[in-house]
């Protein structure tokens, strides 16, 4: 049955909208299991993916190192991706043991035909580290993320006698088209969804070039502990947050919280 609320800025009758704020080629799921819950999704893209400030060259040289690491790991579905093909365009042969942080990594992962040798129990970095220690002693690891992102992996395993590399895939820059797209919408909607820190940084910085305040009674939905401290540094507490870091878990809360309203 579809959730519908009070009449408010949505008009009688209506099902609540929910913002997404992934990326275009990411949105889909999470907007799926939305609609499943009976809301209506608005989808402006607070994140675009655009090529390291290297042009690959970082990644592309180790990758054709790769049989000198006794780990690679990926902290992203988005890093998978870029790597697997760079590694389609060098041929380059992959034996090494491969970490990943998250559900949604690893299925990234096995669709492009690598098989996950270790997956964190909670899909954060402080998880996949914890996970990575009885292997860091002595241990080459090649670390493919996006350019800018949390050294937790670096530190934590660094101190523990792994040598990590980092090779950055791809960086996140603001959508150029989301401004304009965001001033109209974000009147429209009951609450606004967030996945990574990136998409707080970047939705932050597009309302400010809007003009427009955030509305006081907007439910900011997060899909897990470091994105709600990214929405803290923002000044915002996070209304919900998702109780799995997928985002089933986080349409599900979103759901629950707006039927609580």
């Amino acid at each position: 049955m579809p959730l519908v609320l009070p009449a408010g800025r949505r008009g009688a009758g209506a099902a609540p909208r929910v913002l997404v704020t992934r990326a275009p080629h990411q949105a889909s799921a999470l907007g799926d299991a939305l609609v499943a819950h009976g809301l209506r999704v608005v989808s402006v893209a607070t994140i675009a993916l655009a090529p390291p400030s290297d042009d690959y060259t970082t990644l592309d040289r180790e990758i054709t190192r790769l049989d000198e690491y006794d780990w690679l790991l990926f902290t992203s579905a988005n890093a998978v991706a870029v790597f697997a093909e760079r590694l389609e365009d060098e041929r380059v042969p992959l034996t090494c043991g491969i970490a990943s942080i998250g559900a949604a990594t690893s299925k990234a992962l096995r669709d492009a035909g690598f098989p996950v040798k270790l997956q964190a129990p909670t899909a954060v970095a402080e998880s996949l580290a914890k996970a990575l220690l009885p292997h860091a002693n002595g241990a080459q690891m090649l670390l493919v993320r996006a350019e800018s992102g949390r050294d937790v992996l670096l530190d934590v395993l660094a101190e523990a006698g792994a040598e990590v590399t980092l090779a950055p895939a791809y960086r996140t820059v603001l959508p150029s088209d989301s401004v304009d797209r965001l001033r109209r919408e974000l009147p429209t909607v009951d609450a606004v969804t967030f996945t990574s820190s990136s998409s707080v940084d970047n939705f932050f910085a597009l309302l400010q070039a809007t003009g427009q305040p955030l509305p006081p009674e907007m439910v900011l939905a997060s899909i897990g502990p470091v994105t709600s401290a990214t929405l803290r540094d923002h000044g915002q507490r996070p209304t919900i947050e998702a109780r799995d870091a997928t985002v089933a878990s986080l349409a599900s809360a979103v759901a629950t919280a707006l039927r609580d309203r």
